[in-house]
């Protein structure tokens, strides 16, 4: 389970892309993994279609693990933990 949302701005921890900021496009709930805006950039070699009649090599964001970043806390802009807080109604 991830308390990160979509749009959120996080930091990435550990990996080949460490210390790299960027917004979460998309989470996979099911596989705890995240897409961040300009991190981990793969090549994908594509074959000609309607879409794209040229073909060619692609970039496109491939998702990591959510334990690999941590939420950038918007007042502080540093990286953060995130915790839940039940306060109960008077």
């Amino acid at each position: 389970m991830t308390k990160l949302r979509k749009n959120d701005k996080v930091k990435v921890i550990s990996g080949n892309n460490k210390g790299k900021e960027g917004k979460i496009l998309k989470i996979y709930r099911s596989a705890d993994k995240v897409i961040v805006e300009g991190v981990n950039i793969i090549k994908r070699h594509t074959r000609p279609s309607q879409k794209n009649p040229q073909g060619g090599i692609t970039q496109k964001e491939a998702p990591i693990q959510v334990s690999n970043v941590m939420l950038i806390d918007p007042k502080a802009g540093e990286p953060t933990r995130l915790g839940v807080q039940v306060i109960e109604e008077a």
